[in-house]
């Protein structure tokens, strides 16, 4: 049940920021539940094959380098769901860290009303 909510938390901050972000185009909700469930599964998958791979690099820059595997992973998604586009690479940075400090507010707020 926690992962569907979180999952629909996803989902709506995706339409809300492709509603505020120019270069992010969501065309409705089915597509944007899709974007959440591939970014989940992604960054379940992918993301520490990634990471794992690209230690090195990312010892070296203080870790600034996760932030080019989140966009790849935004890539990723825009790659995988018909309905979500992403026109430029400064847009993936900008939603990237936009829905990684969104998420991380609310799944706080959220663990912490259960508590």
């Amino acid at each position: 049940m926690k992962f569907v909510i979180k999952l629909l938390l996803t989902a709506a901050l995706v339409m809300g920021l492709s509603e505020i972000l120019p270069g992010i185009e969501t065309t409705n909700y089915v597509s944007a539940i899709l974007v959440a469930l591939s970014l989940s599964v992604l960054n379940f998958i992918v993301k520490p094959i990634l990471v794992l791979l690209t230690l090195p690099i990312t010892i070296v820059t203080l870790g600034l380098f996760l932030l080019v595997i989140n966009v790849f992973i935004i890539y990723l998604a825009d790659w995988f769901v018909s309905g979500f586009e992403v026109s430029s690479v400064f847009w993936a940075v900008i939603f990237s860290l936009l829905l990684a400090l969104a998420r991380s507010v609310l799944f706080k707020m959220l663990d912490k009303e259960k508590q």
